[in-house]
Parts: structure tokens; sequence; C-alpha cells
């Protein structure tokens, strides 16, 4: 007992509404469910969690995370309730307990990914929670991502099991995987991103989670160094698609643990340019938020943390992201001066190197794609942006691919907004329309809340006759979207 109170479990209480009686109640009748029966939690045991800062013997704490979880409808990890597992540190370093301690990794995963299962089996939806700060993350993890990662003496060499805290109340039976189990592993992961890229993330989020959570218990498992380096790849990338799906469905509290827990997982098996391109997504994030100072706070981590291992192609992907924030802000300069970097470090790229699994995905059409979202996003400060925003966007699509229809769609609203700005409206109709032709058979929000923002631009022309109909063709397709008509999503509180 620290005889200080645990606000975050009292927070977390208070949003619950129950009574400490009933939470009592509830931790038995829980713990019993799963072969606890002997617990016997009473009022006076809950109040000095609450009051007094004790913290509960196990499974108490695995218990309140569930069962405040399925109060609140969205994931609550024992972190949140200002909770310890044995052998943590008496004081937390930083927030949220950022970074994790090596050997933690695979079981807040687990433990994460089995609250967010639950939550899909009950219909919620995990989007309650404020996000972090960009500008904390940033400054928690900042010496953390830079450092060498220290090899794991966790576990005597001869010992075939890790003695990893257990996550959650339903265990995984640690067994080895091979080389077969591993490279269907990857393959899954490469099947997983295809279909992201082509229908969105809300169709088969669950099944990646689902995925996570599995690799998650084979790392409970002692395996040869090889091994789980690789295991430990396959758990980083389905860790950052299952962020990426999350935020294409507006779950950005979400979108962001899962960034975070792919950042550990690529650094755990030693690949830093995988840990800085999982927090450059949650930068990206931010800048969808409406928050591009703090998306610029972890571009410098996630530049900080790739070292000298990054190829050319990443450097520019990153520089992307870095211009689309500065473009957020009206910073023309900056924004054409990293842009004019990413081209540079694209086109230098050689092709002799093989380009990791998690960057296939940003090639020439992505790198116009995202110039043309630059230019159309400065457009809103500096109208003359917009010709180059629709040079681009023409470029991006003529480049893209088979199977990339999200982007297409995105190509398009990109394409059509520009011409609004620019004072186009019949092209700008020709473009807008396309987007409406396919936006419906995609699952990401993302999609819809841009075609939201266009839509804010019709309106200088609602007059003409096209583009009121179009308006209205708009207003019928933003009705069906998926939460509701307006689906941008508002910056959560910090």
């Amino acid at each position: 007992m620290t005889g200080r109170p645990n606000t975050r479990l009292a927070d977390m209480f208070r949003l619950a509404g129950w009574s400490k009686g009933e939470l009592a109640r509830l931790v038995n009748r829980q713990a019993a469910a799963h072969g606890h029966p002997q617990l016997a939690t009473d009022t006076s045991r809950v109040r000095r969690w609450i009051d007094g800062g004790e913290t509960p013997r196990d499974p108490v704490p695995e218990v309140l995370a569930s069962l405040f979880t399925e109060r609140l409808g969205r994931v609550v990890t024992i972190e949140d309730l200002g909770l310890r597992r044995p052998g943590d540190a008496g004081t937390r370093r930083s927030v949220d307990g950022l970074p994790w301690a090596p050997h933690r990794t695979a079981a807040i995963l687990t433990e994460f990914t089995g609250m967010d299962l639950m939550l899909n089996r009950r219909g919620m939806v995990g989007a309650g929670a404020a996000l972090v700060a960009g500008s904390a993350l940033s400054d928690a993890m900042h010496d953390w991502i830079r450092a060498t990662p220290a090899p794991d003496t966790a576990t005597p060499p001869d010992d075939p099991t890790f003695a990893a805290d257990a996550a959650g109340l339903d265990r995984y039976e640690a067994a080895p995987v091979g080389t077969e189990e591993i490279e269907a592993l990857e393959r899954s992961v490469e099947i997983f991103r295809a279909w992201d890229a082509t229908r969105g993330g809300g169709l088969q989020r669950k099944a990646v989670v689902g995925q996570l959570n599995e690799v998650g218990g084979m790392l409970a498992y002692r395996h040869t160094a090889p091994v789980q380096r690789r295991l430990w790849g396959v758990a980083a990338n389905l860790a950052a698609l299952a962020g990426w799906m999350s935020h294409d469905v507006g779950m950005e509290s979400t979108a962001q643990q899962y960034f975070l827990i792919a950042a550990h997982a690529a650094r755990e098996g030693g690949d830093r340019p995988r840990a800085g391109e999982a927090l450059s997504r949650a930068a990206r994030q931010m800048v969808h938020l409406g928050r591009p100072e703090e998306a610029l706070d972890l571009m410098r981590l996630a530049h900080d943390g790739v070292g000298e291992e990054e190829l050319p192609r990443t450097r520019a992907m990153l520089c992307t992201i870095e211009a689309w924030a500065h473009a957020s802000m009206g910073r023309g300069q900056s924004m054409r001066r990293t842009l004019g970097r990413a081209e540079d470090l694209f086109v230098s790229d050689r092709d002799d190197v093989p380009q990791p699994s998690w960057m296939q995905m940003f090639d020439e059409a992505d790198l116009h794609g995202m110039e043309a979202l630059a230019y159309r996003t400065l457009a809103e400060h500096d109208p003359s942006a917009a010709r180059l925003a629709e040079q681009h966007a023409k470029q991006a699509l003529g480049l893209r691919c088979q199977g990339r229809d999200r982007s297409q769609i995105f190509d398009h609203i990109t394409l059509a907004s520009a011409c609004f700005i620019a004072d186009d409206p019949e092209q700008a109709d020709v473009h807008a329309r396309q987007a409406l032709g396919s936006i419906g058979t995609n699952s990401s929000h993302r999609t819809w809340h841009r075609l939201h923002e266009m839509y804010g631009l019709t309106g200088a022309y609602a007059d003409c006759p096209r583009i009121g109909a179009l308006r209205e063709e708009i207003e019928e397709a933003l009705s069906r979207a998926p939460g509701g008509s307006d689906t941008s999503a508002a910056a959560q509180p910090v």
C-alpha cells in the first residue's frame, strides 16, 4: 500500500458508476468463474485499492481490467487502472508507463488484444478513451528509442518457457513454433495488408487483432533467437496493421495503442526502422485529427529512432508525413522543402536492396498521392497550391496498381477538392462522382471524412445545376456513411 489514492482507478470507478460493494461482488463473481472461488473481496478492500493505493493480488488486476472494459465499452488495461504487476518498478517512469520494460511487451500485447476482442464479441467499440498527446509520447520514449536494446536476460537460456507475467485470464498454452509456422504467419500479414488496401480497415480488423493475440501467446515461449526475432517482426507488422485499421474506422485511442505496441515489438526484434515507421503512423493519425504540431513531435521521434539502417525510401515516406503536418499549419516553405527532400530520397533508392515487407505499399503512386494531399491541404491557406495538388493527384491515379481501391478514392477526392479550390467546378464534379461511385463498397471511415471535407467546398457552387445535383448525391451518400452523416473524427481531449 502506498498510502496515496490511486487516481486512475478512482477515475475509472467514477466513470463506471458502481458502488464499492457492487464492484466487490463483481470481482468475486468473475474470479470464481475463472477458477478462483476462494477470493473474498469486500467493500473495505475496494476502498483500500482506491483510497490507499493498495495493489490487489493476482488475479484481481486482470479481473478488474476485464470488468471495466466490459462496463465502459473500450479497452481498459491494468496500466489504465494504475495497478502494477508483480516485479514492476514501484514508480512509473513516464506517461502511461512508457516505455515498457522488455519482458512486458508480449504481456501487454496479449492483454490489450484480448480486451479488444472481448469488446468486438459484445458489439462495443473501443473509441471512448482520450489520446495521449504526441509531445508526451515523444518525451517519454525519446531516450528509449535512441538506445540500443539490451539483451533479454530475464530467463535462463536453458529454460524453454518465458516467464513473462500473465496477460488476461485466457492463458495461451505456450508451445514452440517452427519455420513453416512463421512463414505462414508472414504470408497472412500480406493477405491482411492487401485486403486493407482494397476494402478498408473495417472488415478484417477483428481477424488481424485475433491473429496478433495468437502471436502474443507464441511469444510466451522462449524460441531460438532467429525465430524469436521473426515472431517479433510478425507482431510488429500485425500491430501496425491493427492500428491502421482501427484508425481507418475511427477508433483513435485504440489505434494509438496498437502503434505503440508495434513500435515496442519492432524494437524487441531489433528492427529500428520498423519502430520508427510505426511511430510515423501515430503522427499521421495526429495530422488527420487536426493536431499537426504533435505530429511533428512524433516525426522527430521516428527520425531519431530509425538510425543508420533506414533505407532512402523509408526516409522519403517519413518526409511526406512531415510535409503534410507543415501544410496543415500553412507552412508552405517548410512543406515544399520537405517534399523536395522526399523526392530526392525516393529517386536515390537503389533497387539492389530489397524493401522490407512493410514498405511495399509505399511506391511512386503513394509518393505522388501524399504530395497531392500536402498541396491540397496547403491550398486551404494558399489557393495557388491547388494546381500542384491536381498534378500530383493525376500522377498518382495514373500509377495506382490494381487492388489499391481505397487510395484511388482518396486520390479522386483530393483531385476534386483541388479543382474546387482552383475554381474548376466542372473537373471537380467529374472526380467527385468517380469517388462516389466506389466509396460505398469501402469500409474506411476516413474516406467518408474526406468526402465530408470536400462537400464543404461545394457550397460556393451550389447555384450551379450540376454541383447542386452533386451536393444532393453527396448528402444522400453521407446519410448512409458508417457512423452517421458527419464522419469527421474529432480530436479527443488529452
